[in-house]
């Protein structure tokens, strides 16, 4: 199972170790989303910017709509689903198949690792981004929920 993480909180104020995750992990801005792999390695930095992110396990169908939607190519280039098959010799939902169990990452693809997304219609939940998901707030992790939001915000 792959995790979608979507960075909620802008860059001011944030402790440098903090920084430094957010940076490997390639969320340099608001709004941006990676796919990462459900690893020990990625559990443990999720859990270090947790109080600046929100993440959850993607399903197949909301991966696909990304993909098409807001992928691009270097360059700024848009995608479709015949520039996808000729690039990596995979159709649309096999590439989505393999990215979600862990066969293959976004970074050993020709496309660009980072979705820039659109802040979320009608916003986040009541709470605000400055509080945990478990209270109402945007923060922290949201299990399938996380595709609810990654809707509202391709």
């Amino acid at each position: 199972m792959a995790y979608a993480v979507v960075r909620v909180r802008g860059s001011v104020g944030v402790r440098g170790d903090i920084a430094d995750t957010l940076k490997m992990l390639r969320l340099h801005r608001v709004n941006h989303c990676v796919i990462v792999p459900n690893t020990e390695t990625y559990k443990g930095m999720l859990n270090k910017v947790k109080d600046y992110i929100t993440y959850g396990e993607i399903d197949k169908d909301t991966l696909i709509k990304l993909i098409l939607k807001r992928g691009r190519l270097p360059g700024n280039k848009r995608l479709n689903e015949e520039k996808i098959k000729e690039l990596t010799d995979l159709s649309v939902e096999e590439l989505s198949e393999k990215i979600i169990n862990g066969e293959i990452t976004l970074k050993n693809t020709p496309l660009k690792p980072v979705f820039r997304l659109h802040p979320p219609k009608k916003g986040y939940d009541k709470g605000g981004i400055k509080k945990p998901f478990s209270v109402g707030g945007a923060l922290g992790y949201r299990g399938s929920e996380i595709n609810k939001l990654l809707d509202k915000m391709i």
